[in-house]
Parts: C-alpha cells; sequence; structure tokens
C-alpha cells in the first residue's frame, strides 16, 4: 500500500520545506508500528526544486484477521473469504487513512514549531496513489476530488493487462494536482480514501461524526458530494449520518450568519427549559452498585445472574474494572447479553475485560474463586427459599469475593405502585419479597455466619412510612481495610451499618 505526495519549489522557497511541514527528515527512513502493520516513510529524491515524501504501509494479515475477529466490519465484499483473501495490503484503503493520521498527525493539524509560517502557505503539490479502490469508478474518484481545486487524472486499472478484454477492475491510479496547503491536502484524502473503498476496517463508533467534521472543517460544508462522502464515510450508518449532516448544516447557516454554531443552536435553554424526567428505578440500581463498588476499589468484578448483561455493560465504561464475569444459567439470556454488549464488535482490548459463562448459583464453582466483588442484582428474589442456603455458601463460603453487593425488592413498597394488584409480587417468577425487617435479619445472619461486616442502604427514593423501592446490602470481609467508605454511595450508608 503506496502513496508519495511531492512539492515543487525554488531557491527562496525549498522543496524540502515539505520535510518540515510533514515533522520527517529526508536523510532518514524511519518506519513506525501500527495497530495493523509497519509504515515506513522515505525520500526517493529531496532538493531544492523537488522532494518527494513516500509512505508505505506493510500490513500484516494476521494482525487484521486478529483485531477483526474474522468478521467483516464494513461491508467488506465476500466477507466469507474476507479474511483469507483480500486487497487490504496492496490497495489505499481505510488501513492507509488510519496510517496517514497516525504518522503524519502534526502535519495534518496544521503545526510546524519550527517554522510556524509554512502550514498557512500553499504548496504545488503532486499525490499519487498507483492502486485506489474506487467503488463507484473513476468519475466518482473526480467528482470527489475536483470541487476540492485539484487536477484530476484517475486511470482505471485492467483486471488482467494480459487479457484486455476483460474489461477494467474497479481500482485506479490516482494522481492529483494543485496548490494546496498540506494539512488540507491530508485531509482530503483522510476522508476520500475511505469513501471511496466504501469498506472501512474498523467498527464505526459515534466519534467517527466528530473525526469526520474535524477532517472535513472548511470544505465539507459545501462540497457537491457531501451526503455521499457523509453517507460512505460512516459506513451508511442512517443515525450517524442523520447527526453529520445536520451539524454540517448548523456550520453552514452559522458561516453565513458569520456567527458562532452555538450562538445558532440556542433554541433551547438548558438552565430553563430542561424538563427533568423520572430517574428509571433499574439505572438508579445500577448507580447505586457502581457506587459502591468504586468505595470498595474493586478491580475484579462477577455479576451473578447477570440476565442481559445491563450492569455488565455500565462497569465497561469505567477503566477500573478491569475483569468483569458474568455468571447466568441461562444460554439464552447469555446469548443476548452477548447481543446487546456487541462483543463481536468491541475492540481487542475492550472484549478482554469481559467473559460471560453458564453457571448455576447453587453449586460452588472454582471459577468464581479469587474476585474483588460479587453482585447480586435482583437475584435472591428469584431462588426458592429452600435453596438459599446453597446460594448463600456458593457465594460467601465458596467463592468469597472481598465484598458483595445484593439488592432486591422492598415488599412494603409495593403498595406505592398503583398497576400491581394487592398481594402480588412484581415479577411473576419471584419466589418471595422481603420487608426491610427480613431483608436485614437474612444478611446480618450470613454475615455472622461467613464473615462478613454488613452495610445497608436505600435504592431509589425513599418513602418515609414504606422505605425505598430497592434495598442493598454491602458485605465486607471482616478484617479487610482495602475498600473506601460508603458515605453517600447509596443514599444514606453512613450511620446504618451493622457489624455482624
Amino acid at each position: 500500500m503506496f502513496l508519495t505526495i511531492t512539492a515543487t519549489g525554488s531557491a527562496d522557497r525549498p522543496a524540502t520545506d515539505l520535510g518540515f511541514l510533514l515533522h520527517k527528515h529526508p536523510d532518514n527512513a524511519q518506519r513506525f508500528s501500527t495497530a495493523y502493520g509497519v509504515a515506513h516513510v522515505v525520500y526517493p529524491e529531496a532538493g531544492t526544486e523537488r522532494c518527494t515524501a513516500a509512505l508505505l504501509l506493510e500490513v500484516d494479515p494476521i494482525a487484521l484477521v486478529r483485531r477483526s475477529k474474522g468478521k467483516s466490519r464494513g461491508g467488506t465484499p465476500d466477507s466469507a473469504l474476507g479474511q483469507y483473501v483480500n486487497d487490504r495490503p496492496y490497495a489505499a484503503s481505510s488501513l492507509l487513512a488510519v496510517a496517514l493520521s497516525s504518522v503524519f498527525g502534526s502535519a495534518m493539524k496544521g503545526q510546524c514549531k519550527a517554522r510556524p509560517e509554512l502550514p498557512g502557505r500553499a504548496l504545488p503539490l503532486r499525490i499519487e496513489v498507483p492502486v485506489l479502490p474506487a467503488r463507484g469508478g473513476a468519475e466518482l474518484v473526480r467528482t470527489l476530488f475536483r470541487p476540492l481545486g485539484w487536477t484530476v487524472e484517475a486511470e482505471p486499472l485492467p483486471l488482467d493487462e494480459t487479457f484486455p478484454e476483460w474489461g477494467d477492475s474497479r481500482y485506479v491510479r490516482l494522481v492529483l494536482e494543485g496548490e494546496c496547503r498540506l494539512a488540507e491536502a491530508l485531509r482530503h484524502l483522510y476522508v476520500l480514501l475511505p469513501v471511496l473503498d466504501d469498506a472501512k476496517h474498523y467498527w464505526i463508533a459515534p466519534d467517527e461524526v466528530d473525526k469526520l467534521l474535524r477532517a472535513g472543517e472548511g470544505w465539507l460544508e459545501d462540497h457537491p458530494q457531501q451526503r455521499v462522502i457523509v453517507g460512505r464515510y460512516l459506513a451508511r450508518r442512517s443515525a450517524l449520518t442523520r447527526r453529520a449532516m445536520e451539524r454540517l448544516e448548523l456550520e453552514r447557516l452559522a458561516e453565513s450568519d458569520d456567527a458562532a454554531a452555538e450562538d445558532i443552536d440556542n433554541a433551547v435553554d438548558e438552565d430553563v427549559d430542561t424538563e427533568q424526567k423520572p430517574v428509571p428505578l433499574a439505572v438508579r440500581r445500577r448507580e447505586a452498585i457502581l457506587a459502591e463498588l468504586r468505595a470498595a476499589r474493586a478491580a475484579r468484578v462477577l455479576d451473578l445472574g447477570c440476565g442481559q448483561g445491563q450492569l455488565i455493560g455500565a462497569l465497561l465504561k469505567e477503566p477500573q474494572f478491569t475483569e468483569i464475569v458474568g455468571v447466568d444459567v441461562s444460554m439464552r439470556a447469555l446469548h443476548e447479553a452477548r447481543r446487546r454488549l456487541r462483543l463481536d464488535r468491541m475492540s481487542e482490548r475492550q472484549s478482554e475485560r469481559v467473559r460471560l459463562v453458564q453457571g448455576s448459583l447453587a453449586y460452588t464453582d472454582s471459577r468464581l474463586t479469587g474476585y474483588d466483588a460479587a453482585v447480586l442484582s435482583e437475584v435472591v428474589e428469584h431462588v426458592d427459599p429452600a435453596r438459599l442456603p446453597a446460594l448463600e455458601y456458593a457465594v460467601f463460603g465458596a467463592a468469597r469475593p472481598r465484598s458483595v453487593v445484593v439488592t432486591t425488592p422492598n415488599v412494603e413498597y409495593n403498595v406505592r405502585w398503583e398497576s400491581l394488584p394487592a398481594g402480588h409480587v412484581r415479577h411473576a417468577d419471584h419466589r418471595f419479597e422481603w420487608t426491610r425487617e427480613e431483608f436485614r435479619r437474612w444478611a446480618e445472619t450470613v454475615g455472622a455466619r461467613h464473615g462478613y461486616a454488613v452495610a445497608f442502604g436505600p435504592v431509589g427514593p425513599e418513602d418515609p412510612e414504606v422505605g425505598p423501592p430497592t434495598q442493598l446490602a454491602h458485605f465486607r470481609l471482616s478484617g479487610d481495610d482495602s475498600s473506601g467508605s460508603s458515605e453517600g454511595s447509596s443514599g444514606s450508608m453512613k450511620g446504618k451499618e451493622a457489624a455482624a
């Protein structure tokens, strides 16, 4: 995968100024590691009148397969064979765009401390890409680059020079010539190479909108092919495309009014006109559990009875939690958790933090030992009372984490649910629901039996007569001083501790 940038100059403005702008000295051959291989920067020629910088990206096909986990992430053609046979090592694609950003990042931002006047100067440039995928053909290449001031040569490459009757391939040889600031030229390539390839090699995250708008600042707002560029760059994700188009329109309106975008988009006063919506109890529950785990300084966490993985998703957002294991007896629930968490689309680093395993909490399991904390969120009430001692021993006696956080409904609060008939539990699968006194008595008995101190707290708005909708207990191994105070973490933990 190859790209060259050539600048021409004169005695008073030497072409070797290109080296200052790229932050790469013409006398050196440099090598840079990237996520998918090695990038080399060399200068085939470096003189006063002509200077050429070449970027060669050696793609490691094994790294490409490993990081993509063998799945097509951007509509790569022939995805069933895509991990074995593809054009990634040979044709300029989103891989090369990422290498441009990584190797020439300062140049793309227009930064040059050694010669601060250079980034603002237009240079006579010639950019050559020997093999460029062009979904839409040479004509699309021209319609994308010409409005930006480039003279465009897009020569279709034959499928096989030996058999011209087979016709042209979807690849072109691209040559761009024109006077342009180097930072702008690099940003044009950063956006339009993946657009023409139309098969980005990595998962499209929401922050891709910000990347696109940063790279497209100053030219994308008025480009006649704006919708094509935005849609393809964002892999046709409708929500992201809509967000990007709205922000581009806002920028266009602001420019026409000679105003800042935030001054245009001021229809809603966030301080005055914001409607306060009630926070769902499930969200409050997760927030309370997270607060307890933070206070316990837990890093390796078990989510016992993880269900569809909502708590795991919240844990993954916080770097403190380095290892998260979700356990559930239901394979269907685990499959749904995997789908909701999008484990197959996570980055390698993120996916290494989480593991989903099938297991019953009624039996001891050696896989669950050695963890900092365990969570039983809305789990105990689903267990037959006769089997609670088995769960108790499996968690507190055998697995024995430093901390255990348990939440369960407060049956006294049920009278506040208008839609819940009198005498009914909140879920058809609940085997029981405890009063506050019953929960306290159970927790203190378990703690005393297994050497845990227990603190209690409410989750959700606390009614003065019937208490909170959910009750929480935080068990800590007696004598363990590695955790911080829980004061305020779930509403009113202070003053409610009961030593085992």
